[in-house]
């Protein structure tokens, strides 16, 4: 997905090709079935897919960063886009999550890393990074294939803090995140 409309992709032979679409929405659509496709033509899905729909503007987010989403959750039935069991698009109120505390499932933490803010992605999520054998009792069948489109409204970068100096610091740069939250950034003093 490029900016005004493009998306550029390789084909088997590693030739890169580029399609500019009438609209935003022509683009987005276009993504979305590309996503799907890649779904259905793995012979079994043991990872989460996504596709960028928009870019956004700014950091890529990490864990411990917070976050204001505006999603909808689909089932994946058929080899496609089944009933919508899930959505705050409509709704006054955003959900707010914390990236990597653990409060929604795996699946998105691991799908939202590096999105932006005013981003979109789509995301396809096996049952064992979603609700697994146990789905949710009314609203998720056991051993379900999730679809949903998310949107990053607003983003607060935990790992931005003013240095005793007034200058912005930032643990960004470093090669790894550390794997305990909390631990890492110290040696930005």
């Amino acid at each position: 997905v490029q900016p005004n409309n493009y998306s550029t992709f390789y084909d088997d032979q590693r030739q890169n090709w580029s399609i500019m679409f009438e609209s935003e929405k022509a683009a987005m659509d276009f993504s979305k079935q590309v996503c799907i496709a890649k779904c259905n033509s793995s012979p079994v899905l043991d990872a989460v897919l996504y596709q960028d729909l928009l870019l956004g503007e700014g950091q890529g987010v990490e864990g411990g960063d917070s976050l204001e989403i505006a999603y909808t959750g689909w089932l994946f039935q058929n080899n496609g886009l089944g009933q919508v069991f899930d959505s705050n698009v409509n709704k006054d109120k955003l959900l707010r999550l914390k990236l990597g505390s653990g409060k929604v499932i795996k699946g998105w933490e691991e799908g939202m890393m590096g999105m932006k803010k005013g981003g979109r992605r789509y995301l396809i999520i096996p049952p064992a990074w979603a609700y697994g054998t146990q789905g949710v009792a009314g609203r998720v069948p056991p051993d379900s294939t999730l679809v949903f489109e998310v949107e990053v409204r607003r983003v607060k970068l935990v790992k931005e803090s003013s240095g005793s100096d007034g200058q912005s610091v930032s643990s960004r740069d470093s090669p790894a995140p550390s794997p305990v939250p909390g631990l890492d950034g110290f040696s930005a003093d």
